[in-house]
């Protein structure tokens, strides 16, 4: 089911993705909400929408092998000079996961953090980001992850 449910996600946002392609326009190295795919030990649909121009949430819902998780992430986004569209981010975040896995079944909570960079494509509605989200998860068998995170590439409006 999961598998299934990651190849018509990866399908339509695919397709939205080439959609924006085709009718780009003109469009600058700034963005204020974007929806697209983000990739590491699973697949996972990723909304990102700036609140201010510095500050973001970012929504997660990962599918993977053992389950399912949804995230949300506040990210304060800074500048690299000399690199026009790349953006350096970091902040804190919580989730809630469904899993069914050796290290137990059910519902979990944790927290969140993440680094990474934002570079919006010039010319084009493509966001891209490659991050690091190591979490804590509460619960029996759980704690620490440190080997989360991944590759984002999004649509933006």
């Amino acid at each position: 089911m999961i598998v299934h449910m990651k190849k018509i996600v990866c399908t339509l946002l695919l397709s939205f993705i080439m959609v924006g392609l085709i009718n780009a326009q003109s469009m600058g190295r700034t963005y204020t909400t974007a929806l697209g795919v983000k990739v590491w030990d699973g697949a996972g649909i990723t909304l990102k929408h700036f609140v201010q121009p510095d500050r973001a949430l970012e929504f997660i819902g990962y599918f993977h092998r053992r389950g399912f998780r949804i995230t949300g992430l506040y990210e304060i986004h800074g500048d690299i000079g000399g690199a026009p569209g790349l953006k350096w981010y970091i902040g804190p975040g919580a989730h809630i996961g469904f899993y069914d896995d050796k290290y137990g079944d059910g519902t979990f909570a944790g927290i969140d953090g993440v680094l990474g960079l934002d570079y919006k494509i010039n010319k084009a509605p493509i966001n891209l980001s490659l991050d690091w989200q190591p979490s804590f998860e509460f619960g029996s068998g759980r704690g620490f992850y440190g080997n989360l995170g991944g590759l984002g590439i999004r649509y933006t409006f």
